[in-house]
């Protein structure tokens, strides 16, 4: 049985997922855990892969601050692996970050794309 906060989570989590679609992005995979990381949604936008990290927050009006550089290296590694493990690796990329709000009790979404580039140092993908 999931929790307030876990259902708040799932709830944040499919309306970036609907968002996202509204958009024109097709989903491949949901909360993949790979290489010590993991991936909220894996979409596809064309031929590019657009790894997902949706972040929630009832109160800060900047949800993509707690996508640090550790996180970014977690999901750059999470990311790598599985576009190896898919034979991916010349296909173009990017990181994306979905910002959900709670104001008032409402929520609000935002989509950032190229949040991040690839935490290796350079931008591996492009």
């Amino acid at each position: 049985m999931e929790n307030k906060a876990a259902r708040k989570g799932r709830a944040g989590e499919d309306a970036a997922l609907l968002l996202l679609e509204r958009e024109g992005l097709h989903l491949l995979a949901r909360n993949l855990r790979r290489a010590g990381g993991e991936i909220d949604l894996i979409m596809e936008e064309g031929l590019a892969l657009v790894f997902v990290e949706v972040k929630l927050r009832s109160r800060d009006e900047n949800p993509a601050r707690a996508v640090d550089a550790a996180k970014q290296r977690r999901v750059s590694r999470a990311a790598l692996a599985y576009m190896a493990e898919n034979r991916w690796l010349e296909r173009p990329a990017r990181f994306d970050v979905v910002e959900v709000f709670f104001p008032g009790g409402e929520m609000r979404l935002n989509h950032i794309r190229e949040a991040f580039v690839f935490a290796g140092g350079r931008n591996y993908f492009f």
